[in-house]
């Protein structure tokens, strides 16, 4: 079960990451947007990580 609340908050972090780039105009295969999707990923993984311990 920890898995997989890790991997959701992934899923979610990754995704409004990935979103954030639009806000100033930028498209979703932008460099900005990728990165932001990895900063989104990581955050998530850390947020599923302290949910879980």
């Amino acid at each position: 079960m920890e898995k997989k609340i890790i991997w959701i908050s992934l899923f979610i972090g990754s995704t409004i990451g990935g979103f954030i780039p639009l806000l100033w105009g930028e498209n979703m295969i932008s460099f900005s947007s990728i990165l932001f999707t990895g900063i989104g990923g990581f955050i998530g993984i850390w947020v599923g990580f302290k949910m879980t311990h």
